[in-house]
């Protein structure tokens, strides 16, 4: 059998190789930890929802299933004009509706039809759209063959959200803990210790998680409290305990290796997990990243709002908070861009060799 030969790559050569990229000529793209500051729900692949957001949401392949809402909440303008929905593939199967003037950006050809609710919104598709009563809002199609770069800046962003947090879910991987769980009966306590900028780092398994049915989650003023989870099958079905209040703002729950996630119960805390199929039957209070989703539970905001922005460069100390406020935030294009899709690609090409050894 072939086997595939990659000459050995650095995160410097990576860095310099990407300078020049034209992925990062636009200063409103969003990466790093301000995708999850921006946006309520991140699928990189294909969703499909019976259910419904509260805040943002962005999906990098199809939007299916039956009629779903989003921006169900009245939310403060996007700084960086990041709509209620962005769709870079196609719109398929029941009505979207679109709440509190939330708007919409679809790179493919909208089938199903929108329904604009509240204030009036601006609609722009890159095929065609039918099944929408425009009324007084804006709707303009065809966008992909009047303006080539309508699409071009939708793959781009999609391609910078999928690395970055790809990047960003690694290094977070490989910091050391500092913060430990403990385990008594069904009940798991997650007593945070934070370093000198606010951040608390728990390392602990699937398995770990398996074994308690309840958990206390105590932040103890900890601006974020990482929570790396190893295991390729995760199942999400404790109960919090106090309630998933506020969790969303500073916990993140991150599943590195996760290829699959299921979850039945509400879950405190946003979840990063960008490789995993997955399947929600509950709401998250919190962002939430994933590779695919079967989506029967709600989004709630209660996104990610911390000061966490790691240094891909030393990804093995806790730390690395900046002076971002939070929010939507605009990253710097020449700094986090570059860092995430060099620090992912890195990732990337190592796994390729070692699969190839």
């Amino acid at each position: 059998m072939a086997r595939f030969r990659t000459a050995p790559l650095s995160l410097a050569a990576l860095a310099a190789a990407l300078v020049a990229s034209p992925v990062l000529a636009d200063p409103t793209l969003i990466s790093g930890t301000d995708v999850l500051r921006t946006w309520n729900l991140v699928v990189l692949g294909d969703l499909t929802s019976s259910s419904e957001v509260e805040g943002r949401t962005f999906v990098g392949g199809n939007l299916s299933g039956n009629s779903s809402n989003y921006q169900i909440q009245s939310l403060p303008a996007s700084s960086t004009g990041t709509p209620g929905l962005t769709v870079v593939g196609d719109v398929l199967g029941g009505h979207k509706n679109l709440n509190n003037g939330s708007g919409a950006v679809v790179g493919g050809n909208v089938s199903s039809g929108f329904n604009l609710n509240g204030a009036a919104q601006t609609v722009l598709v890159g095929g065609s759209i039918s099944n929408t009563n425009v009324n007084n809002n804006t709707v303009t199609s065809g966008l992909s063959a009047s303006d080539p770069s309508f699409t071009q800046n939708l793959v781009q962003q999609k391609s910078l959200i999928e690395t970055s947090m790809t990047g960003l879910s690694h290094t977070m991987e490989t910091q050391a803990a500092n913060s430990q769980l403990t385990i008594s009966g069904n009940r798991g306590t997650f007593n945070a210790q934070p370093d000198a900028n606010g951040v608390a780092v728990f390392n602990i398994s699937a398995a770990d998680l398996d074994k308690i049915g309840e958990i206390q989650f105590n932040l103890n003023g900890a601006d974020t409290a990482i929570v790396n989870v190893s295991g390729t099958a995760i199942t999400l079905n404790d109960n919090f305990l106090g309630g998933t209040q506020n969790l969303g703002e500073h916990v993140i729950w991150n599943f590195p290796d996760a290829e699959t996630l299921s979850l039945t119960t509400a879950w405190g805390g946003s979840v990063l997990a960008p490789g995993a199929a997955a399947t929600t039957a509950n709401y998250i209070q919190g962002s939430a990243v994933f590779g695919s989703l079967v989506q029967n539970g709600e989004m709630h905001i209660g996104t990610y709002t911390g000061s966490y922005n790691p240094s891909p460069s030393d990804p093995g100390t806790p730390g690395g908070s900046s002076s971002s406020s939070g929010g939507t935030a605009v990253p710097e294009p020449g700094v986090v861009g570059l860092l995430a899709l060099a620090f992912g690609a890195l990732v990337f090409w190592r796994r390729r060799r070692t699969l190839a050894a």
